[in-house]
């Protein structure tokens, strides 16, 4: 994974193309901001769509906080090598993962490169990873609009679109919105904003406490022309989940949550469509 000449790149690049064939839609979970549960939304995601029956991919992209494998408790696998291809880690029936997490480092080893290295890894998973056909490939990219999502963005094909998440709060909208309009510039559709840690259910008065504010996201959606595709509670319970490695929408227990990411997932097949 060194430095690359000039051919070698055209080749990956080639090789992307080539394995995007296989893969009918692509979503690139997106947010402008680290900490909103860009992860959580991306692991629920690939997982409701793999339960309902469709071929999934689910690509982590984030070089220096590669969580995925962590939240489908897969940390202790590793992709294999056949020939010149990867081979992704399968994480559930119709779940194919792939992720620096899953290469064989301690969980701890950082990865400190420049921007190059990591385009050039971002192409190695893109181009060198045997997907298969899939009907969806989920990419959880990193957040921000920097090197890394920009080459995620500039290597996928025109049948990518954006979901971009972010919290109620002003900040983290403020930085959902630059997602938006880097979306925009590089002609990617996005199909909606996702405001996640909207409020939370007192596990003993059921009171809602709004600890981030409410409808950020949505007001972002309609100054921006945008759809809102919905809001995901603050649950103790789907923190715990994604800790021990148990995604919330593989165990479908029918909590607040649950039933907001399936409205979500619905209303992005629909787009998808």
């Amino acid at each position: 994974m060194g430095c690359q000449s000039d051919n070698q790149v055209n080749e990956q690049e080639r090789k992307v193309q080539e394995k995007m064939t296989l893969v009918k839609r692509v979503i690139i979970v997106m947010s402008g901001k680290g900490g909103v549960g860009k992860t959580s939304v991306a692991v629920n995601l690939a997982c409701a769509l793999a339960v309902s029956g469709k071929s999934v991919g689910l690509l982590d992209t984030d070089i220096h906080g590669p969580n995925v494998a962590k939240m489908l408790g897969i940390e202790d696998q590793t992709i294999q090598q056949f020939g010149t291809d990867m081979i992704p880690v399968m994480a559930a029936s119709n779940l194919k993962v792939v992720s620096l997490a899953l290469l064989g480092k301690a969980a701890d080893t950082p990865f400190i490169w420049r921007g190059p290295m990591k385009a050039a890894v971002i192409r190695q998973f893109l181009g060198e990873v045997d997907w298969g056909v899939l009907d969806y490939l989920v990419v959880d990219s990193p957040p921000g609009t920097g090197d890394e999502p920009l080459s995620v963005c500039q290597l996928l094909p025109r049948i990518s679109k954006a979901v971009i998440v972010t919290t109620p709060q002003d900040v983290a909208v403020l930085d959902a919105r630059k997602s938006i309009m880097f979306a925009r510039e590089l002609n990617i559709p996005v199909i909606g904003i996702i405001e996640n840690m909207s409020g939370l259910i007192c596990p003993h008065c059921c009171t809602r406490i709004d600890l981030f504010k409410q409808g950020g996201g949505e007001k972002a959606a309609q100054d921006l022309g945008e759809s809102f595709l919905g809001s995901i509670p603050l649950d103790p319970e789907l923190v715990a989940l994604g800790d021990s490695g148990k995604p919330l929408m593989l165990l479908r227990n029918q909590s607040e949550a649950f039933i907001a990411f399936e409205k979500i997932v619905s209303k992005i097949e629909d787009f998808c469509k």
